[in-house]
């Protein structure tokens, strides 16, 4: 079992900036990705554009060029593998981590699929993408239904339902209506959301008032069939032809993978895993959060560019330990 300094969960745009800092401290280091690189970023929109600029997005000293002043998911894609290569991070991908336990030294065993790490420190760079909050209604289950939208071919003359009324399901909607989806959305409260894209907002609101897109304001949806669904909103149950619904509802933290690993996080509404507002340890020794799983719940609170700093925070907090 190889014996290293610090192991890092997560191969996204947070664990790599950690890899940098730990790279540059001279501490023995694997990043572990049980998917691509910067898997949730792979998964988003083919053709999304980023709210921050490239500039803000930048990390470890790569320039990050782009075409426009806000990048899209392709050049986001190109920057990561560029910022791998330049730094020549030590990153496994397909390796994901099934257990983590506490040894007697006070360090910890990582086992994964491929294998097992022995460290002193570990930083949980895992984000909230890979876990949607569902709709826990009869019929989310069925094939027509996706939490994830990538490309807007497959609904080509199609009755899409878009639930939601954020960034994801404005963008969404937008583009399955102008390439000959027939769109419906389904939003839980009176409006778009008011901190939807700036550029995006006034578009879907002007194509819901012209009915290019029927938006059913305080609805929720209460049933999925398979040709139909099931509304409620202000006048009373009624249905939907349907053939695809998407549930743009928002993501959350993994918990149960954290809640495995040994991190608390308490009940309530934001769900904040415990951990140090200024080392980011967690209420494990040594164990330390990185990212927008910092917040929870809250996903709104934390972004790539306001969390370029967890690794340097990480990585002081550690060097001090093993310096003593």
């Amino acid at each position: 079992m190889e014996h290293l300094d610090l192991i890092i969960i997560g191969g996204g745009p947070s664990g790599l900036n950690v890899a940098i800092s730990a790279q540059q401290a001279g501490l023995r280091y694997v990043v572990l990705e049980k998917g691509v690189l910067v898997n949730s970023l792979y998964y988003f929109p083919t053709n999304m554009t980023f709210f921050s600029t490239s500039k803000l997005l930048e990390t470890g000293g790569v320039p990050f060029i782009s075409h426009g002043e806000k990048p899209t998911r392709a050049e986001a894609l190109e920057y990561y593998r560029r910022l791998k290569e330049f730094w020549n991070l030590r990153v496994n991908l397909y390796e994901e981590v099934r257990s983590m336990s506490r040894e007697a030294d006070g360090g910890y065993v990582v086992v994964t699929t491929k294998g097992a790490y022995a460290a002193h420190s570990v930083a949980v760079s895992t984000g909230f993408y890979d876990t949607p909050r569902l709709l826990g209604v009869s019929g989310e289950d069925l094939p027509k239904v996706r939490h994830y939208y990538a490309d807007v071919h497959p609904y080509i003359d199609q009755d899409v339902l878009v639930v939601g009324a954020r960034n994801s399901a404005c963008d969404a909607a937008l583009e399955l209506y102008q390439k000959g989806a027939r769109v419906q959305m389904a939003i839980r409260g009176g409006e778009i959301h008011e901190n939807v894209k700036y550029w995006i907002r006034p578009n879907i609101v002007n194509r819901i008032k012209e009915g290019s897109i029927a938006a059913h304001f305080h609805t929720v949806v209460r049933e999925i069939r398979q040709n139909e669904v099931v509304l409620e909103g202000p006048d009373g149950v009624f249905t939907l032809k349907n053939d695809f619904v998407l549930a743009m509802t928002g993501y959350q933290p993994n918990y149960p993978f954290l809640e495995k690993l040994g991190l608390h996080c308490p009940a309530g509404a934001d769900r904040i895993p415990d951990h140090h507002p200024e080392s980011l340890e967690t209420n494990l020794p040594n164990v330390y959060l990185s990212g927008v799983v910092c917040g929870g719940m809250l996903t709104n609170r934390y972004f790539i560019e306001n969390t370029r700093d967890h690794g340097d925070r990480i990585v002081e907090a550690i060097l001090k330990r093993l310096t003593g």
